[in-house]
């Protein structure tokens, strides 16, 4: 039957009675206008309303509207999590533009190639990333319209803007509804990963993957109505999982934190009354050994999302001795965040702490609005034989797929080869359909939940003058997850100490980068001069 003569296709045709783009702005105005006077957003002193954060959004929208920003244009923020960082995450696109959230982490050469690369126009910043903001706009030599976050419970810094955020607000009619997408492809945000290269690739989402991801968060993790979420993931992580607008979704409560610390993190989930929270491996590491005395106190459940590296089955067994109910995600920039889950079965209540803690260390399956998953041959795209052994590459495919790279048509191209998203990382299926990641093909190193290049700091290495031959590997830290850990060789007659080197990391790129560990000696190539890697990560899973 031809689409003509369906039935179903005649005279019954999109209009604006039955299509709206999907987009996750909906759910702030819905959340405003049902539960006006719940509370939105808590930082300190600071707590305002659903209604308050919406009219708050609407004037930030206005304000960038006002100043001429709109559809196609960037505006970023490097800025800590705070309700600012949050209102941005439905001011900017309310005005048409593209919210480019920066990694706090990076130095000044990388933070000036984002806003070259990303064509800014408008950049929040916020006193304590002063100095390296200072320094990427110099490198970029451009004039942009620079807004400051101005924390009054912070003193460090300065103010280094063209005016403060609260001021610029003032400029916004506070009877701007915003300019609501027309097309759901539209782009919302742009998120920078590091990938395999020195230079990181611009990642776009869409307005319709963001509004899936933000609702599949609460169907994945049985949210609820009214969660009271905890930020200790940064929101420039693949915006906070696409969980600023899961908060609003659900009309729950926004509860910034500067700075992640464990006695900070128990005593906003004691008086908040938190029950959800994300992080890294790291996070939860660090809770887990905390004083007997932080830890007391907590009568409610606390729900717990882990991503990052793989975390140890320990960590996973000892966070939810303490009580918090751990779920295992995967994903990566370009898929939103976690696309994939350990989904829970209630049968496997009834196994030990150790074997529920293995079980839970798996990536899982995937996501309710990811349309498909797999492993298989990276070449052929055949899918491997679930049998928990054969591996192979981890496979997505749908809406909680990336628009693609800004500026980059053939790695996009390549990322896409085949209809599949090529994660890169590496993987075996289990008989039950669930995946486990047993290695990165691409090299990345995950510490602490960031991913840092291997090329990156290899390049760093080989500009040193005494450096023959560098690899860099990741090498397992039971409290950062990976750190990073080079192999290298040293000229003819020459001699390096272990100090000297990693000294000449930290001058020459972001701190976190830098290798924990450096190992002196030839390294083994193949016949054609190719350093097998291979060898060197059992190396360094070996070092002491």
């Amino acid at each position: 039957m031809s689409a003509q003569s369906n039935i179903y296709n005649q005279s019954l045709d999109q209009h604006q009675a039955n299509f709206t783009a999907l987009s996750p702005l909906s759910f702030l105005e819905r959340s405003a206008k049902v539960y006006p006077d719940r509370l939105a957003t808590v930082y300190g002193d600071v707590k305002r309303s659903w209604a308050e954060t919406y009219q708050r959004c609407c004037q930030l929208a206005s304000a960038l509207t006002q100043r001429g920003i709109g559809l196609g244009d960037t505006v970023s923020i490097i800025a800590p999590n705070l309700p600012e960082h949050f209102e941005a995450h439905f001011g900017v696109p309310m005005s048409g533009a593209v919210l480019n959230s920066i990694n706090t982490r990076l130095d000044a050469e990388a933070i000036a190639f984002v806003l070259q690369h990303a064509e800014t126009k408008v950049l929040m910043t916020e006193r304590e990333f002063s100095g390296v903001v200072n320094k990427a706009l110099k490198m970029i030599g451009k004039k942009i319209l620079v807004i400051d976050i101005d924390d009054p419970t912070y003193a460090e810094g300065e103010l280094i803007g063209d005016t403060t955020y609260d001021a610029f607000l003032a400029e916004g009619d506070v009877g701007f509804k915003g300019v609501k997408p027309e097309d759901e492809w539209q782009a919302i945000t742009l998120n920078y990963t590091s990938g395999t290269t020195g230079d990181p690739k611009g990642v776009v989402y869409h307005h319709r993957g963001a509004y899936l991801n933000a609702v599949s968060n609460i169907v994945s993790w049985d949210m609820g109505k009214h969660p009271v979420y905890l930020w200790t993931l940064p929101m420039f992580h693949c915006n906070g999982w696409c969980f600023p607008w899961t908060i609003a979704a659900a009309a729950g409560t926004s509860v910034s934190l500067r700075h992640v610390r464990a006695d900070m993190i128990f005593e906003q989930i004691k008086a908040q009354q938190v029950n959800h929270f994300c992080g890294a491996p790291i996070v939860l590491n660090m809770l887990n050994s905390s004083p007997a005395e932080l830890k007391a106190g907590i009568d409610h459940q606390v729900k717990v999302m882990v991503a990052g590296a793989a975390p140890p089955a320990s960590v996973i067994q000892g966070m939810e001795e303490l009580g918090f109910q751990v779920t295992h995600v995967y994903g990566l920039t370009e898929t939103y965040g976690p696309s994939v889950l350990c989904a829970w079965h209630d049968e496997w209540d009834q196994y030990d702490a150790e074997k529920k803690a293995r079980l839970k260390s798996r990536q899982g399956v995937r996501a309710p609005m990811l349309d498909g998953l797999m492993v298989a041959d990276s070449e052929t795209l055949e899918p491997v034989p679930q049998d928990g052994e054969t591996i192979g590459e981890i496979f997505m495919q749908g809406n909680l797929v990336m628009k693609g790279y800004l500026k980059n048509p053939s790695t996009t191209d390549e990322a896409f080869k085949g209809g599949w998203f090529h994660s890169g990382d590496l993987a075996v299926w289990h008989t039950d359909g669930y995946i486990e990641i047993k290695d990165r093909s691409k090299d990345v190193i995950i510490s602490g939940g960031e991913n840092i290049s291997s090329i990156e700091i290899e390049d760093v290495l080989y500009r040193h003058p005494k450096i023959q031959d560098a690899a860099v590997v990741a090498r397992p830290d039971e409290k950062w997850g990976e750190t990073p850990c080079a192999f290298i060789t040293t000229s003819a007659g020459e001699t390096v100490t272990e100090q000297e080197i990693i000294e000449f990391c930290r001058e020459n790129m972001a701190h976190f980068k830098t290798p924990k560990r450096i190992v002196m000696g030839d390294l083994p190539k193949t016949s054609t001069g190719k350093i097998q890697k291979f060898l060197l990560r059992n190396r360094a899973k070996d070092l002491k």
